[in-house]
């Protein structure tokens, strides 16, 4: 069942929250979370771990002092950890976001920046270091089967998931592909052969 607050009749983005701010939202979700907890779940499918380890601790403080978000102190295993839940505002936060336009957001790729510097590292070089990709990739999978058992232990959001894992996986088979072009494309040339006398 979704959240409701009230309805926004112009749906335009909020300027003090960004993409990332949105997903550590979306991360403390209905039960609330520790920084090291958000930074598990990204890093736990490896498909919303694109920022770095001390933001996931640094954003929840900036978004509880604009209101979006509330903490409160809990008994840690060493020391005491600050849990954050969404207030009213973070609920309706979202529910504005939800509201706006999705838009293609830019790639920060790697194996697309090392095609671009292509020419002036030379293809071997680039062939070598894209089939490595392969592993990377394996791994991700793994990560996604993982995920899938998760998400049948949040009924709440499975549907959901599932969805972002369906993508992951068609997303992974197109860097395969790439892999695959690259290798063909980049092939050292054949040396033709002598001819006969």
């Amino acid at each position: 069942m979704a959240l409701s607050r009230s309805e926004s009749p112009d749906a335009v983005p909020n300027t003090e929250l960004s993409l990332f701010s949105y997903e550590i939202l979306g991360l403390v979700g209905r039960d609330g979370a520790a920084p090291h907890d958000l930074l598990r779940l990204a890093k736990r499918g490896r498909f919303f771990a694109w920022a770095g380890e001390s933001q996931y601790y640094t954003e929840p403080k900036r978004l509880a002092r604009l209101g979006y978000l509330a903490s409160r102190k809990e008994p840690g295993k060493t020391h005491e950890r600050t849990v954050y839940t969404l207030t009213d505002t973070g609920v309706q936060a979202l529910l504005d976001y939800a509201r706006t336009p999705v838009t293609f957001t830019p790639l920060k790729s790697d194996p697309l920046v090392r095609l671009l510097i292509c020419d002036l590292v030379g293809e071997d070089v680039t062939r070598q270091s894209m089939a490595n990709l392969r592993d990377d990739i394996a791994d991700i999978q793994a990560r996604l089967d993982d995920a899938e058992q998760t998400a049948r232990q949040l009924p709440h959001r499975e549907k959901y998931l599932r969805l972002v894992i369906a993508f992951m996986r068609h997303l992974l088979e197109l860097h395969l592909e790439l892999v695959d072009e690259v290798d063909r494309e980049l092939a050292p040339a054949k040396p033709k052969p002598a001819p006969k006398a």
